[in-house]
């Protein structure tokens, strides 16, 4: 599958007993269907679609060697003979397809969300409300014999290897670092002692699995908290390993409880390449590249540069099973981007829910949404150019209907238009790339720049009419509220009006965190926000020469004074996603932002607006206020209750529910709906 465009990407990669197909990872990725028997047919059909895609290597989601390892309750485990049948479900599906699969062993240590959850030490973690008990002497050799036997169990289950997970503060992760290893016996005190525990289980790993099965090991190069490991301790501890047995590195950044964002959108792609590259000089096993890497221009570029001999990429699956085939064929630009957003992946997982993809919604999903050609043709008609009716218009295109797409912009996108204009949010734009692209391939009709009335949807002789046309700001009833310092996000973001320098946003939902950003970058600097300049904004040593590659952060003078309120006295921004939502509060609060809570709007006047905050009336002095306090759905164009005859009418994403605009909900409802239009 070697080709001239990605010649290092697409290269074979020999390990003496067994080769790669190429070097490309697809990584661990908890989807949530590890933890239930009954599931694994649906994750094999998940594994199945990527191994076909010619994904070289697949590691699973963390699989628990012991109950003290449970990430969640009855998490998925591999601990008994029994469990290797379901297991073989998953191997015979990628094997079948020409790919390699290793089992990643994750012991959660004082994350598990149990009662039962164990650490080298009882300091409890923030994000588990479960103090943990130290491990005894005689637990950690019961800890080490688990490893050995999961991975024992897993080479019978068919799997070409294992992953062990020692980042992301993890288990093994909790041992090596001081900030939460406090022992004062053999296991703890020096870097020697603190990495015995990881050494001793790749020791008996291998001596139970033998030479020909591979052992991935993933080690934290920058744990970016408190307490993290240097560099030269980092570095020990690879060659300690490497000694120990362990075929390829790869490579972790950031612990969960970390005040750093690792994946999120704002995250430069490859921001981390470089620190992979600095451990690949200091070993002779192959050394993996992980962490906001979604393109193959990209992932060739860093072997091609030396910093990595593979590169991990969880998420771009999700969004995309076909990603290795598209970029070895020449078609990229077919390539179904993932975004970072997070929003169906990591927020699922952290909320019990099955994984999917904003982007790509039949992730994980694979046996229940088909796209099947359908029996029927259907003649449809699409109304709206947004993420829900891209999606609609696309899918049912690639079920064989015909269908037209309308809208009144000149251009496709809708809010993805908009969303890429928030700093950290160029992604975006890859989506709309994306979907541009697929109503080419699958043959869909656009029909841009023309407002299309009900009579004509009616006249077109469709069978279905599919209205995905948005929604209008809606605007609040304040006193005041048409003066002229008063604009609509709309206005802000869409028209480029000018802001003054003191600005008051009302609503402090997703858009309301938008607006904010967008209105604190400075224009003078470019995005998407390059690596250096992103590291020194949040306080991270790429150099790796301090403890757990923190440092002070750089404060920028803030181009605004921004005053961000809403009416409810919750937390602002309660309803962002988790692994998310703190970051954007974060960039808020360190840019000097306001945030009010409980605030009653009086008045909007030349002086500013006047607000009654905890019973207390106060004059907010700004220059303009930004309105971004809701929507209300565009359904003008549905027909009456009642109509008889003609075709069907549906109503889906923001036309459907604007309460809160959700591109997650949009695209999988336009999914839905189109597989369902021949039923």
């Amino acid at each position: 599958m070697r080709n001239q465009t990605y010649p290092h990407l697409l290269a074979p990669l020999d390990l003496g007993f067994t080769t790669l197909r190429n070097r490309v990872i697809m990584g661990s990725m908890h989807t949530g269907l590890e933890d239930r028997f009954y599931n694994y047919g649906k994750l094999a059909a998940f594994y199945r679609e990527r191994a076909k895609g010619g994904v070289g290597l697949i590691v699973t989601g963390g699989i628990s060697p012991n109950r003290r390892g449970w990430l969640l309750p009855a998490g998925g485990t591999l601990n008994f003979l029994g469990d290797i049948f379901n297991h073989r479900k998953l191997t015979r599906a990628v094997h079948e397809e020409g790919g390699k699969i290793l089992m990643q062993i994750l012991h959660a240590g004082r994350y598990g969300y149990q009662p039962f959850v164990v650490s080298a030490s009882g300091k409890k973690s923030p994000i588990s409300p479960f103090r943990p008990k130290p491990l005894s002497e005689a637990g950690i050799e019961a800890t080490i014999k688990d490893y050995a036997r999961c991975a024992k169990l897993a080479r019978r289950a068919g799997y070409d290897g294992i992953e062990v997970m020692g980042s992301e503060g993890y288990l093994l992760n909790q041992f090596l670092c001081a900030r939460t290893n406090l022992r004062q016996d053999r296991w703890g005190g020096s870097i020697e002692n603190r990495m015995r525990l990881p050494v001793e289980i790749i020791k008996r790993i291998r001596k139970a699995v033998g030479d020909d099965f591979i052992i991935m090991y993933r080690h934290s190069l920058l744990d970016l908290v408190d307490g993290g490991n240097t560099w030269d301790e980092v570095v020990a501890v690879a060659h300690a390993l490497e000694q120990a047995g362990v075929n390829i590195l790869n490579t972790g950044f950031g612990w969960h409880e970390a005040r750093v964002p690792t994946i999120v959108t704002s995250v430069p792609r490859a921001a981390f390449a470089a620190v992979a590259g600095r451990l690949r000089r200091e070993v002779k096993i192959p050394v993996v590249a992980s962490n906001r890497i979604n393109m193959p221009f990209e992932a060739n570029d860093i072997i091609a540069r030396g910093d990595a001999d593979m590169v991990s990429m969880a998420r771009p699956f999700l969004a995309d099973a076909q990603f290795v085939i598209k970029a070895a064929t020449g078609r990229a630009d077919e390539i179904n981007t993932c975004i970072g957003c997070n929003q169906a992946c990591l927020d699922h997982t952290f909320q019990n829910k099955r994984a999917s993809c904003l982007v790509n919604p039949r992730a994980c999903h694979e046996t229940e949404l088909v796209y099947a050609r359908a029996a029927t043709v259907r003649k449809v008609a699409v109304v709206g150019a947004g993420p829900a009716g891209l999606s609609a218009a696309t899918v049912a295109a690639e079920c064989g209907h015909q269908v037209t797409l309308f809208d009144s912009s000149d251009s496709v996108g809708g809010q993805f238009k908009i969303a890429m204009q928030i700093p950290g949010k160029e992604e975006f734009s890859e989506t709309i790339r994306y979907f541009r692209r697929k109503l080419e391939l699958t043959g869909v009709e656009l029909r841009l720049g023309q407002r299309v009335t009900r009579e004509q949807l009616l006249a077109g002789g469709y069978d279905d009419v599919i209205i995905a046309t948005g929604i209008k700001v809606r605007m609040p009833p304040i006193d005041g509220i048409g003066h002229p310092k008063v604009l609509s996000y709309l206005d802000v973001l869409q028209k480029k009006a000018p802001v003054g320098k003191r600005v008051a946003i009302i609503g402090a939902g997703g858009i309301g965190f938008d607006v904010g950003e967008y209105l604190l970058h400075n224009p003078a600097h470019p995005l998407p926000m390059p690596v250096a300049e992103w590291a020194g904004e949040w306080g991270v040593d790429l150099n790796a020469t301090s403890s757990g590659g923190l440092v002070k952060p750089v404060v920028a003078e803030p181009v605004r004074q921004i005053f961000l309120m809403q009416r409810k006295s919750s937390k602002l921004g309660a309803g962002l996603g988790k692994t998310s939502g703190w970051v954007h509060r974060a960039t808020l609060t360190r840019n000097g932002v306001v945030m009010m809570a409980g605030v009653s709007y009086n008045k909007i006047d030349d002086q500013g607006l006047h607000v009654t905050v905890n019973g207390e009336q106060r004059l907010i002095a700004v220059d303009n206020v930004v309105i971004c306090a809701g929507q209300d759905s565009l359904t003008e164009l549905m027909p009456p209750e009642g109509t008889v005859g003609g075709p069907r009418f549906h109503k889906i994403g923001g036309a459907a529910l604007a309460a809160e605009l959700d591109a997650k909900r949009a695209i999988k409802e336009g999914a839905e709906l189109a597989v369902s239009l021949s039923k």
